[in-house]
Formats: structure tokens, sequence, C-alpha cells
């Protein structure tokens, strides 16, 4: 049992991205809504945030700002994966801005939001 604690306490986010990963791609795939896809397209784009947050993290690290006195750099945490996530959040609010839109004109194109329905009247 204590491996266990051990393994969630330094490991266990790690298991938690990854379900919350997979969970996204259960809802892209099996989900009949436009809308539904969405948000589990999301919930995808939030886990991968997660993973490199959490991987960027180091035990004993710094904020990059210079402390007297500190002239290691191993010592300090990379900025850099903080910042590619910093964009890749921007990123993902304006891929769901542009969904949104786009749901929005498919909505009143074809009355639903329903993958089956629309499909159907596409067809036409």
């Amino acid at each position: 049992m204590d491996a266990l604690n051990e393994f969630l306490a330094r490991r266990g986010i790690y298991t938690l991205v990854m379900i919350l990963f997979f969970l996204g791609v259960y809802g892209m795939v099996l989900a009949k809504n436009y809308l539904k896809k969405l948000m589990a397209m999301n919930v995808m784009q939030v886990a991968v945030i997660f993973f490199y947050l959490c991987f960027a993290q180091k035990e004993g690290g710094m904020i990059p700002i210079l402390v007297p006195g500190n002239v290691d750099p191993a010592s300090y945490i990379n900025p850099l994966p903080h910042a590619l996530m910093l964009t890749a959040i921007v990123v993902s609010m304006g891929t769901t801005g542009v969904a949104i839109a786009l749901l929005m004109r498919i909505k009143e194109i074809y009355g639903s939001v329903e993958e089956r329905e629309v499909l159907r009247r596409a067809s036409k």
C-alpha cells in the first residue's frame, strides 16, 4: 500500500492527465453532437497542457529570476514549456471561438448540431 501511495504522490498526476486525455478521445469518437465533440476536444487540449506543465516541473526548482548568491542554472525551472503552454491556451481559445461560430452557422443552416441530422440534411 505504501508503494501505491508513493507512486500516486510522485507520478499520480500523469495517470490523471492520461485519464483526462483518453476521456476527451472517447468523447470525440463516440459523441454524436458536434457541441459535445467540441467540449471533448477542449478536454483533450487541457490534458495536453497539464501534461506539459507537470512535465516541466522539477523538485526544488526556483522561478527563473536572478537570485543573489545562486549561480547554479540547474536550480531554476525552465520557462520555455510554460511560455509554450500559454501560447497553447491562446490557440485553444481561438480554436474554440471559431468552432462555436461554425456550430452557430451549422445550427442556423441545418437546424441541428446532431451529426446524423446534419449529414442527412446536407446530402439532400
